[in-house]
This record gives C-alpha cells, sequence and structure tokens, in this order.
C-alpha cells in the first residue's frame, strides 16, 4: 500500500532489478494466440468483464456451483465528499477508532494528539488494516460476541503529534512504537448496535512487545543478532493478515524497511538490503537519529527481524506472537489460508512494483503435526509463481540445494534462502506483477484471486493488459490443478481489469462500478466478492481518476456477472479489512489515514490537522481518525443479498 504523507521506497521501478519474465509478456503473448474463455465462467465472466479479460484454453480447474449471492442493493455514486457512503437500507457505525482506550477505564483520547507514548499503549492504535472475527460463543450467539483482531499499519506524523514530524525525540518514537502492531478487543452486539467490551482478552501488541521467531530461522541466527544486544521486539507495518483453522491470527509486517536509516555519510547498502529497499533515510519517520535500535550504522540486524507472517493467539493474552520465518521473509501482504487433503497452504503477495506472488504447503496435514506438538507453520515448502505464455503456470520451490539455490552458487541454507526470500526467487526466474496485494480463495471454487493494484507495466502495451504504465491495476484469477492448493500447476486469466473508460477505452466499467487501484478483497461464503480500493493520494480525484473519485468498495456477484459499487468513504482514506459475523449479518470494514495529505485537497498541518478530512468526529478542534465501522442491514439479513 502506498501511503503519500511520508517518503517511500515504492519507486516507480521498484527494487527487482532481475532480468525474469514479467506478468505482462505472458499476457501479450496469450492476447496474440486469441485462445478462447474457458475459465468456469463462461460466457457470464465475458460480460463481466465488459469483453477485456484475457483469454485462456486452459480447463477450469473444478466444476463451479455456486449459491444464488445475489445482490440487492442499489449501486451508490462515486464521491468526493468527508463522508462514509453505503446504500440505502444500510447503516455504518463507527466502532473503533484510533485512540479509544482498550478498557473503559483507560486514558481517553485527546484531539490536541497530547496523549502521551503510555497512553497510546493503553489505546486503539493508529491506521487500521488487514481484521478478522473470532466469535465468543458456539452457534448463532457467535454472531453477538466476539473478539476483533486488526493490523495498525503505520502512522502519520502530523496527526500523531502535537507538533508535527518536526524534531524527534524518543517519547515520539515511543509513542509511533505504541501506535503500531495489532489490536485484539472484545466486541458484543447490544441492542441492535456493536460496542466494544473490557475483557481479559483485550491486549496491544506493539512496536515494542516481546516476540519469538520459530521455523528455518531462529532468533540467535547470525544474521538476526542485534549489536547492541537488544532482545528481539515488535512488529511493524501490518498490512494485511490472515487467519487459521486452529483460531490464530497472522499479521503481515510489509514496508517494514522505512523505519529504518542512518546518518552515517560512509554507510553503504549491500545488494540484500538494496534488494528490500534499505536507504539512509527510510520513509522520513526519523527514529535512527534519536534511537540506535534503528540506526542502520549501529544496529544493522535489526532490519532483518521483520518482513515475516506473525501468528498471534487472540484466545491466550499472555501468548508471546511468533515470527513463523518459513514462510518467508518478503513485504507481507496478507496470509491467506487454503487448505488441501488437510494440509495447510498460505498464499502471500509481495507488495511492491515488481515483485512476486508466493504460497506455502505445510510438511503434513495441520491436524496431524499439531496433534505431535508441532506447528504447521514451521515446517513445509515455500513457493514462488511463475506464469506461463499458454495460460498456466508453475510454483517453484525455494529450497536449499534445489535448481540453482545450492552452496555451490553462494547459499548457505534454508535460513539463508529465506532471509533472501525476494534474490532465491529471482534465481529462480519468477514472474514480476504489478504490486500484488491480497489475495482471497473462492470457497466453492478453490480459484485463487491476487489484486495486482497498479505499477510501471512490464513489456509493451496492447490489449486490454498489461498497460505501460499500469496506473489502474486489475485482478489475477489462479486456479490450482484439480483444485488442489497443494499442486505445483495451475491455469492464470486476468478476472478483472480497473480503469475509467473515460481515460482507456479498454475498460469496460461503466457509472455503478468505475474503479482503480484494487486491493483489498475477501469472497463471503456466499460467493460474493467484495473488492476495496487504495488510490494513492497523489492521484486521488485528480487527472485519470477524477471520475472515480473516494476510496471505495464493491460487491461482485459471479453468477449474474454484476458489479456495483457498495461504499464510498471519507477523502483520503483508503478502504481495507472485511470481514462479517457468521451469519453474515454485520460487515466491520477499516476506513485508514482519512486525513491523509492529498494532492487534490491539501496538506494538513499540526495547526489545522482538518485540511483534508475531519472525519469521523467532525470536531472543530479535532482531527481525523482511522477507524473500524460495523455494517448492518435495516431490519437485518446478509450483508449485500
Amino acid at each position: 500500500m502506498t501511503h503519500d504523507a511520508l517518503p517511500t521506497n515504492e519507486r516507480t521501478e521498484g527494487s527487482n532489478t532481475s532480468s525474469n519474465p514479467a506478468l505482462s509478456d505472458m499476457i501479450e503473448a496469450r492476447l496474440s494466440r486469441r485462445s478462447l474463455l474457458d475459465n468456469g465462467f463462461g460466457a457470464g465472466a465475458v460480460a463481466f468483464l465488459g469483453g477485456s479479460v484475457v483469454a485462456t484454453n486452459a480447463a477450469p480447474a473444478v466444476a463451479q456451483v455456486f449459491r444464488d449471492p445475489t445482490l440487492g442493493f442499489s449501486a451508490i455514486p462515486t464521491s468526493q465528499a468527508d463522508a462514509l457512503v453505503v446504500p440505502q437500507g444500510y447503516t455504518a457505525d463507527v466502532l473503533i477508532p484510533w485512540g479509544q482506550p482498550l478498557f473503559s477505564d483507560g486514558p481517553t483520547w485527546k484531539r490536541d494528539a497530547s496523549n502521551t507514548a503510555a497512553e497510546q499503549e493503553q489505546q486503539i492504535g493508529m491506521h487500521h488494516d488487514g481484521m478478522h472475527y473470532f466469535p465468543l460463543l458456539a452457534g448463532p450467539r457467535g454472531s453477538t460476541r466476539g473478539l476483533l483482531v486488526l493490523n495498525h499499519e503505520y502512522v502519520d506524523p502530523i496527526l500523531l503529534y502535537t507538533d508535527g514530524a518536526t524534531v524527534m525525540t524518543q517519547e515520539k518514537v515511543n509513542k509511533a512504537l505504541a501506535a503500531h502492531g495489532v489490536t485484539v478487543i472484545k466486541i458484543g452486539l447490544v441492542d441492535g448496535k456493536w460496542q466494544t467490551m473490557d475483557s481479559p482478552y483485550n491486549r496491544r501488541i506493539t512496536g515494542n512487545s516481546p516476540v519469538a521467531f520459530s521455523g528455518p530461522v531462529s532468533a540467535d541466527h547470525p544474521m538476526l543478532r542485534s549489536e547492541l544486544s537488544l532482545p528481539p521486539r515488535g512488529t511493524l507495518n501490518n498490512c494485511a493478515h490472515g487467519f487459521t483453522p486452529w483460531n490464530t491470527y497472522l499479521a503481515c509486517e510489509e514496508n517494514w524497511n522505512g523505519y529504518f536509516g542512518t546518518t552515517n555519510a560512509g554507510w553503504r547498502a549491500t545488494p540484500l538490503e538494496a534488494r528490500y529497499g534499505v536507504t539512509t533515510v527510510g520513509f522520513g519517520y526519523n527514529w535512527h537519529r534519536v534511537n540506535p535500535r534503528f540506526d542502520l550504522s549501529q544496529n544493522r540486524n535489526e532490519i532483518n527481524r521483520f518482513g515475516w507472517v506473525v501468528e498471534i493467539d487472540p484466545f491466550d493474552s499472555q501468548s508471546i506472537p511468533v515470527k513463523r520465518t518459513a514462510l518467508g521473509r518478503i513485504k507481507h501482504e496478507g496470509a491467506t489460508y487454503a487448505e488441501a487433503n488437510g494440509f495447510a497452504v498460505i498464499y502471500t503477495g509481495d507488495d511492491e512494483n515488481g515483485d512476486y506472488f508466493y504460497k506455502f504447503v505445510s510438511a503434513e496435514p495441520w491436524r496431524v503435526m499439531r496433534a505431535k506438538g508441532r506447528s504447521p507453520l514451521d515446517e513445509g515448502v515455500l513457493y514462488v509463481a511463475k506464469f506461463l505464455a499458454d495460460g498456466t503456470g508453475e510454483w517453484l520451490p525455494l529450497e536449499f540445494g534445489r535448481g540453482p539455490l545450492t552452496r555451490a552458487n553462494g547459499w548457505q541454507d534454508q535460513a539463508d534462502v529465506l532471509i533472501r526470500t525476494r534474490m532465491a526467487a529471482d534465481a529462480l526466474g519468477a514472474t514480476r506483477l504489478d504490486r500484488p496485494e491480497w489475495c482471497a480463495v473462492n470457497p466453492l471454487t478453490q480459484n485463487v484471486y491476487l489484486t495486482l493494484t497498479n505499477g510501471t507495466g512490464w513489456g509493451s502495451p496492447g490489449g486490454p493488459n498489461p498497460r505501460s504504465p499500469n496506473p489502474y491495476g486489475h485482478i489475477l484469477e489462479v486456479m490450482p490443478e484439480r483444485g488442489d492448493h497443494t499442486a505445483t500447476k495451475m491455469n492464470w486469466t486476468v478476472y478483472l481489469l480497473a480503469g475509467d473508460p473515460a481515460f482507456d477505452p479498454a475498460v469496460r466499467l461503466n457509472a455503478t462500478n468505475v474503479f482503480g487501484s484494487p486491493d483489498g478483497i475477501w469472497i463471503d461464503p456466499d460467493g460474493r466478492f467484495w473488492i476495496q480500493t487504495d488510490i494513492s493520494n497523489s492521484a486521488q480525484n485528480r487527472g485519470n481518476y477524477l471520475n472515480i473519485g473516494n476510496n471505495q468498495m464493491l460487491a461482485a456477484d459471479p453468477t449474474s456477472s454484476d458489479l456495483r459499487r457498495f461504499m464510498t468513504g471519507p477523502r483520503g482514506c483508503e478502504i481495507t479489512g472485511v470481514i462479517t459475523t457468521p451469519d453474515q449479518q454485520t460487515m466491520f470494514v477499516n476506513i485508514q489515514h482519512p486525513g491523509e495529505t492529498s494532492a487534490a485537497w491539501g496538506t494538513p498541518t499540526p495547526a489545522n490537522p482538518r485540511v483534508v478530512s475531519n472525519w469521523p468526529d467532525y470536531d472543530p478542534a479535532g482531527r481525523p481518525r482511522a477507524a473500524t465501522v460495523a455494517i448492518r442491514k435495516v431490519g437485518g439479513g446478509r450483508i449485500g443479498s
């Protein structure tokens, strides 16, 4: 996810300088074959995509049998208003804003940003992202009481501090670390309204919390040893997420490189550091100026403690989060769970322009491993995707001793492969993608959907995709061979091309569903697709994004080829994170960074943090706040039906 308030390492060209093939090359080749669509959606998919789909002659992965997820709401228009809008017949209530106390007797949020670091540790963190709902009760009552677990991806210094991002202090670093991480909080439905509840389960996991390492890379690995003798602590830049059938939450460390820097003029990035976008200035947080933990010249190995998937047990408030190193070290956008023959499978995108799509397969069925006291996420094979021009593809194993990953080629062991995951994928010839972000598995077909938010475009333009550049992004559909997520073969096609037909005639969207930069994606138990957008604030409401307006969430019904806009957010925000209660009668959605610096609306300042947005409080002396909202249908019923 791109955030314009701070300098970013998400350079136009990305950090992948390999000569590996790009997805656009494969798409171009397939277009030249003019092959027929046969991806299981048939003519419905062509109508849904307005003819902009890339065809494939591959057989359907599985027989597709859908329930009837017909969309039962009227599409709402695009919006440039500083408001959250849902369709008529729905309500959206703010549930958990940044700064709300974790317990009813906790420190009150102060609208002038004067809360201390110690107080922020007892409050909801900043800039909500991925999340999941864990029922606390069995049966229908589970949809009225549960634990909501949510990520806090990053902080905006202009909004977090009273004086903004001017002079950095240790207290400011501590407050920022306290605003990062993960929140676990009990919520309940009372008299038709959701509210937070005091509970022993409630806790904050921050950038300073103790963490453990498990799997092939141990905490005492030489590349993880702190030069300052500091123990492993914290999780940072948690973006999308995952969850497991053994009731744990997976937080995913994305743009962790941006928190480090140095004033040492003699410091130079190693090839490994350069491949992960590590620079002397990072994202401009300047923590390194006052805290040597984040100074690359004083504590260089600290960066290797980040970039992992972090497993959290929400039902044990005393448990220590565990970084599962077998899943690789990248900029994890998410960790989407799937299962085949009892084996645990985790899909994850590496969110940077020109990087890759991965999956992990457990060594044994997960129930067997847990019965033996072993984690299904500690042992198994990590794969990276290679897409072929004929609409097929393969998963390449990142295993020490196989292919080019040998000692003769400079690889030391499996831990080395995982610490240098990107470089290992480069060596295998994985396919470059336009910012691979969230993915979702259709529970009815087992097909996998990957959002590619945007990018420079790879290869020459032509056909509906690639675009060079590709400012709007698209969604990729991956069909595992025989519907088996453990298979190393797959078929693939472009599921949906985003964009505005006013600027790109290849796009066949209209006023009810025009959108760009798909990011979050989730498929509900009935098969409805929920697509969320993350248009950069440098582009939002301007240029070729003018007609698309603020970020939004859409619903898609693949049975009727229907796509409609369901929600629009306030100015400057990203719509992200979506889950429902088991009865599907409440949907939780996160509104991240409302009021962030915007080319269309202006730049907030400590004197006036409300320049872009004042959502959700609309307090004339306040400031915008990220928040979780609870959406319900008036009179009850499944969301979207």
